[in-house]
This record gives C-alpha cells, structure tokens and sequence, in this order.
C-alpha cells in the first residue's frame, strides 16, 4: 500500500519556517518575484503570506520593501515574560493531562537531543519540537494557540541561546527535569522547572548579545 503523502504547505509555512530556520534574518528583504521562485508557486499566494506576516509584525516595511523585523531588548524582555509564564501553565497542564505515551515522546526526546549538543542549529530546531510537544500534551487548544503566536515572535531572533559554550548540555538536564515532572504528575514541579529552564536561557541569551560568553557556532531558545 502506497505511503499517504503529505499535504503541500502553504506559502505561509514555507516563508516563515524559512525565517524560523535562518534562511532569512532580521533586516533581510522580502521579494515576491524571489519567494514564488524559489517556492515554485505563483507570486498571488506569496503576497498573500506577506500581508499576514507583516499584520502579525513578524515583517515590517521600509519604504516600498518588506523585510523580517528584529526585536529591541525591551520587546524580547517583554516576549520571554510571556513565554515564561504560557509554558510553565502549558507544563502543568501537561502534568496533569499527558498520556503515558506522550511522556515517553517527551523522554525520547531528551536522550535523542543529547547527540546534538555540538551543533546549535540542529540542537535549536530539536528545542522547538520538545516545547511544541510540551504544549500539545496540555491538552488545551486556546493555550497552544497563543503558544504558537509567541513562538512565531522567537523565529526573530538572530542566534540561538543554544550557541553558548556548555548551555546545549545544560539546557537538556533541565530539559529531563521536565519530563521528570511531567511523568510523575507534579504539575507545580514541572512549571517551576520549566520557568526556570527559560529563565537561564533568557540570561544567556543577554550575555551573548553583551558579548559575556563564548559562543560554539552562530546559529532560538
């Protein structure tokens, strides 16, 4: 029996795994004719993508040219408080409501991630999958709804926390601690470490950008 093939993704999906990924940056150009080309679709739906990128602020125009917005310290201050506080909910919830075969997802995850600490950019986007699992196993949609509305906002982000010398390794111990809770029902537990977990990775991030650690790779947690 012939493997059921996946649906095509949307213009949408593709632009903003495309920034997502690194392909492109804060401060990069946007151009339509270059989007449908590379997309192999037709310059109609590329526009469309555009103009709800650039209503969700992932894009911000300059002149006549739209190009992927950047966040100033304030907004990425301001984008981890809410991140923090969505994910620690998101992870009690999951405490409560992940099935067993979820936590072992989870768990899978973690010692999968371990073969990546020496690569950031492959370390990231394993980053991205565990939190994303971490909020499908709470069982609500409006929770993941807005987690996916923060985690777009992230996609701004030039580098990887996860770049920092030693952060990889210590990021999956917290990680582990996580599941941890998550797989012994403590839902407390699992928000705090999970706050915790993001409150390291937003001071290392703003070491990076002072320039206070060592850096394995430019490559976001």
């Amino acid at each position: 029996m012939a493997a059921a093939k996946e649906p095509p993704r949307d213009a949408y999906d593709l632009i903003l795994d495309a920034i997502d990924t690194g392909v492109y940056g804060p401060g990069d150009r946007l151009v339509e004719s270059e989007l449908a080309e590379r997309f192999g679709m037709s310059r109609t739906p590329i526009r469309e993508a555009l103009q709800r990128l650039e209503t969700q602020s992932i894009l911000t125009r300059t002149g006549r040219s739209l190009i992927v917005a950047s966040l100033d310290h304030n907004q990425l201050a301001e984008l981890y408080v809410v991140r923090t506080e969505l994910e620690g909910l998101a992870a009690r919830l999951a405490a409560q409501h992940a099935t067993p075969e979820e936590v072992r997802v989870l768990q899978g995850m973690v010692e999968h991630d371990r073969a990546l600490v020496n690569d950031p950019g492959q370390l990231a986007r394993a980053n991205r999958r565990f939190h994303k699992q971490i909020h499908l196993a709470s069982h609500n949609r409006y929770l993941i709804d807005q987690l996916d509305l923060v985690h777009r906002s992230m996609a701004l982000l030039a580098t990887t926390s996860l770049a920092a010398d030693g952060r990889g390794v210590q990021a999956l111990e917290e990680h582990a601690e996580i599941v941890r809770a998550i797989g012994e029902g403590d839902g407390a537990r699992a928000a705090q470490a999970l706050r915790r977990h993001l409150s390291y990775a937003f001071e290392t991030r703003l070491k990076l950008d002072a320039g206070e650690v060592g850096v394995q790779r430019q490559a976001g947690e």
